[in-house]
Formats: structure tokens, C-alpha cells, sequence
């Protein structure tokens, strides 16, 4: 089995792509300088010659951006204005993993490395199909179920089950190797629920692997235009709704919207945040302040960066409402490498990552010898 990931790691490479973005808000890149330790870039002088290093920097303790920057003038606009669109696409169905479907968005030739946001798919796991053992170096998962239940493990000894509107948080940092496997409803129905992968901060790329899963009795709910606009505040500001707790390295808001015929979204988003909807059931029209664009099931909205707000709503005759997942994230100022499911900022990081993760060193020595019990049903 190990052979078999190995060689999957080695052969099934995702192109390699560098992004790079604009620098950070000034309140932001304040609080980064006064809270990120000093990271050390020096090989030690005692270190013998023939010894295998990783290139990446030294284990961090920083915690984390707040997911809510401080006086943000988004946030805080008097008039607010609406944020264009960037582009609008159709997330096509694709087969993923063992047996799985989905339909990616980003991630795809359409939009690649939009950071922080490196992945996005919607999926689609029924029993006998999945994701046994792989692994992950550098970045962040976000899993949200929508129906059914999702199983995971990993080579630390986590694991367990989120069900229909939960959310498990992953850091995967310096390495992990997990599966994640469709769980038996009894009735043989398949299980869907979306998957962000978010990129870490290059300070955090060798921080220690962490999960945080967050219920769906957990996740405050915002209502608005008399009950026709509802928000699961997962993560970030609605209408004066905070989420619980900050959940991941990277500051990401993730809110789950959905508008009844008649009603009408006005969502303000952090400034200069990269923002994204993702349709999941209806149609939606977003409104630009010029224009108006309807947009389908499936289809994923990009946003410009300029703008305090994203406007959406339904026709008051529509047949059905609409269902979106609206998600923003603080960019990165720095390179993405990525190659499968190891994201860096350097190719020697990534050259590094394959070399560790096939040795079982620097980060993956628990993988050695290690097979997870979920994943064996595709053995």
C-alpha cells in the first residue's frame, strides 16, 4: 500500500504553478509583525554533511490571524459599495480519488492558486468509493458535509465521523497522512458536502498537525429581510451574528446562505479579501451595483477585490430559493508550488516533501508501517 501512494505521489503530479499576490492590509501585516516569531533560515553549524534537512522553516507557534481583522474599512463602510464580478463558471463533474465524483472549481485551468484558496470541490463519496490513505504537507482542509456522514483517520491516531452539517478543520503543516471514507448510512445513499483546501501562512508550513471539527448544533444562524435571508455563520460576521470560535491558520469566512423568493443578501466581506459563491441550489442574482447577473446550480461566482459588500437575492416569483456558499479569505503575499497534495512556496520545499514522505522522515515518520482501518475496504 505504501508503494502504491508512494508511486501516486511520485507520477500523478498536479502542474506546478507560482502565484503570487498583492501585499496584506496594513492592520493585518501590523498584527503579522507583532505576533509571527522569528523564523530561523540557517542550517545549524553542527548539522553532519551527508544528514537530510527540509528546506522548509522550523516549527511555529503562531496562532493564527483573527478571522474578524480589526477596523477594517469594509466592515466598518458608511455606504458600502457592491463588488464586481470577476468571472462566473460551471464546476464540472469530474471522478476524483476511489471511485468518487465532484465537481471542482478552483483548482481547475479556470482558476488556480486564487489565494489563500488552493482547491474547492463539491463531492459526491457512496459506499465502496472514497480517499484511503494519502498525504498532505503545507496547507489547510475545510470538509463541510451537506448530507450523509464522512469517516476519517489518520496515522496520529484521530479519528471519527461528521455528519450533515458539520465541518472538520485539518492543518495538515509539516505532514500528515490520513483517509477519509464514505460512511454507511444503511440505506446505501451516496454522501455529498464541499471540500476547501486553504494555503498556511509560509511561517506555519512546518506547524504541527491539527484538527478542529465544528457541529452543526454548534454554528450560530443569522436571519435578515424578515426572514427570507438566513446565514450559518460558520465563520466570520453576518448581520451582526459572530461565529464561534477561529477555526483555522489562514483568516477564511465561510457562510452558508440561503434566500428565499423575495428576499435580498447585503454581505459585507473584509477589505481586499479574495471572496467566491458557490451556487449550490437554485439561482442566484448577484447584483454589481451596475449590472445584475442571475447565476445557476453549480456555478461558482468570483468576486473582484475592490468593494465592501457582495448583493444577492431572488426574484420574488422565483420557484425555489437559493442555496450558496459564500467564502472569503486574506491573501498571501508569497509563491504557491504545489504538487499534489504538498503546497509550498520554493520547489525544493516540494522536492523535499516527496523525499520525506517516501522516506517516512521530517514530519511523516508515523507513516511507516501505518494503514488506516477505513481505508483497508479498498485494499
Amino acid at each position: 500500500m505504501k508503494l502504491i501512494l508512494t508511486s501516486f505521489v511520485c507520477i500523478a503530479a498536479i502542474a506546478l504553478a507560482v502565484y503570487q499576490q498583492d501585499s496584506l492590509p496594513e492592520s493585518m501585516r501590523a498584527f503579522l509583525r507583532q505576533n509571527t516569531p522569528s523564523i530561523l533560515s540557517k542550517t545549524p553549524r553542527n548539522t553532519p554533511a551527508n544528514k537530510t534537512l527540509s528546506t522548509m522553516a522550523p516549527s511555529s507557534t503562531f496562532v493564527g490571524l483573527p478571522v474578524i481583522p480589526p477596523e477594517d474599512p469594509s466592515l466598518n463602510a458608511t455606504s458600502p459599495k457592491p463588488r464586481g464580478i470577476r468571472m462566473v463558471f460551471e464546476a464540472i463533474e469530474q471522478a476524483e480519488g476511489a471511485g468518487a465524483t465532484v465537481r471542482r472549481s478552483i483548482g481547475t485551468p479556470k482558476l488556480r492558486n486564487f489565494t489563500p484558496f488552493l482547491m474547492l470541490d463539491h463531492f459526491q463519496i457512496a459506499v465502496g468509493a472514497g480517499f484511503p490513505d494519502h498525504p498532505h504537507r503545507g496547507q489547510e482542509t475545510i470538509t463541510y458535509l451537506l448530507s450523509g456522514a464522512v469517516d476519517h483517520e489518520d496515522f496520529a491516531g484521530n479519528k471519527g465521523t461528521i455528519e450533515a452539517g458539520d465541518l472538520q478543520f485539518m492543518t495538515a503543516g509539516k505532514g500528515i497522512v490520513h483517509a477519509e471514507m464514505p460512511h454507511d448510512n444503511g440505506d446505501g445513499s451516496s454522501n455529498f458536502g464541499m471540500q476547501l483546501w486553504v494555503d498556511l501562512p509560509k511561517a506555519l508550513k512546518n506547524c504541527e498537525p491539527r484538527y478542529r471539527d465544528l457541529k452543526a448544533s454548534e454554528i450560530p444562524v443569522a436571519t435578515a429581510d424578515g426572514g427570507r435571508v438566513t446565514v450559518k455563520v460558520i465563520s466570520g460576521r453576518s448581520y451582526g451574528v459572530d461565529s464561534v470560535q477561529e477555526l483555522a491558520y489562514t483568516p477564511v469566512w465561510l457562510l452558508d446562505v440561503t434566500i428565499q423568493p423575495g428576499g435580498k443578501l447585503a454581505q459585507p466581506l473584509p477589505a481586499g479579501w479574495n471572496a467566491f459563491a458557490y451556487t449550490l441550489e437554485g439561482t442566484t442574482t448577484f447584483d454589481t451595483g451596475a449590472t445584475t447577473q442571475p447565476v445557476p446550480q453549480y456555478h461558482n461566482t468570483v468576486f473582484e477585490q475592490k468593494g465592501d459588500q457582495v448583493l444577492a437575492s431572488v426574484p420574488a416569483d422565483a420557484k425555489q430559493a437559493s442555496r450558496l456558499i459564500l467564502v472569503a479569505g486574506l491573501p498571501l503575499d508569497q509563491k504557491i508550488v504545489q504538487y499534489g497534495p504538498f503546497v509550498l512556496t520554493d520547489p525544493s520545499q516540494v522536492r523535499q516533501a516527496m523525499v520525506d514522505y517516501s522516506t517516512f522522515t521530517n514530519g511523516f515518520e508515523r507513516a511507516k508501517d501505518w494503514a488506516s482501518d477505513i481505508g483497508k475496504v479498498m485494499t
